[in-house]
């Protein structure tokens, strides 16, 4: 999973944690990637991020998906198992 955020994004400072938390619950079955938005222009745009936080789902089989905005935990567990096959 790829998070592109800004330090200055008050939802991406909401899900920061969030997603620590995952990274650790999902250790060796999901890896999860920040990307400073700010900083990386160019991945911004090759991956044609529109709004922050961009989150992109990107299955090592099947079709990346596209998540917008601040959600909840549950809501990215449903995602990772939805995605990932989890």
């Amino acid at each position: 999973m790829i998070d592109f955020y800004t330090n200055w994004c008050v939802p991406c400072k909401t899900i920061a944690p969030i997603l620590e938390e995952l990274q650790r619950e999902y250790e060796g079955k999901v890896d999860i990637y920040k990307v400073d938005s700010d900083m990386e222009k160019e991945l911004v745009k090759a991956f044609n991020v529109r709004s922050i936080p961009t989150l992109m789902f990107v299955p090592v089989e099947g079709q990346p998906q596209v998540g917008c905005g601040a959600v909840s935990k549950g809501e990215l567990e449903h995602f990772f198992h939805q995605v990932f096959h989890i």
